[in-house]
């Protein structure tokens, strides 16, 4: 029988059912994750992503050209001046392919970095 009454009984109840719940989503967690890693690798997303944005000028959104010097070609920027079209094009890229992506970055790393230091922290406490 059990020995140490009512409130440790639901105390040990609760504590059963939060940890075991958590442990089952933890594992399906890192389980997704895996799938996702191995069946859909991030290297399709990153491709797709990228060739949304190259092809847009073939589709008429934005523009190639050749560069200033005429040696060779990319993003023909100077049609921005005089293309709306063109502009929201180059507005696009900006945000999409260089702010966005700098802003996750930053504060990717920028977590990792603080969880480290707080992980150094209780570590030297101990």
């Amino acid at each position: 029988r059990w020995l140490y009454g009512k409130h440790i009984c639901l105390f040990y109840a609760f504590c059963g059912v939060l940890f075991g719940i958590c442990s089952l989503s933890t594992l399906t967690l890192l389980s997704t994750v895996c799938c996702l890693k191995i069946c859909f690798p991030a290297y399709a997303c990153a491709w797709t992503y990228a060739a949304i944005f190259a092809c847009s000028p073939l589709a008429h959104w934005g523009e190639y050209g050749a560069e200033p010097y005429g040696t060779a070609c990319c993003i023909d920027w100077r049609s921005t001046n005089v293309n709306t079209v063109a502009m929201s094009y180059s507005v696009v890229l900006f945000v999409f392919c260089f702010l966005l992506p700098c802003g996750i970055i930053v504060t990717s790393y920028s977590l990792i970095l603080v969880t480290v230091k707080e992980s150094r922290k209780a570590v030297e406490q101990h």
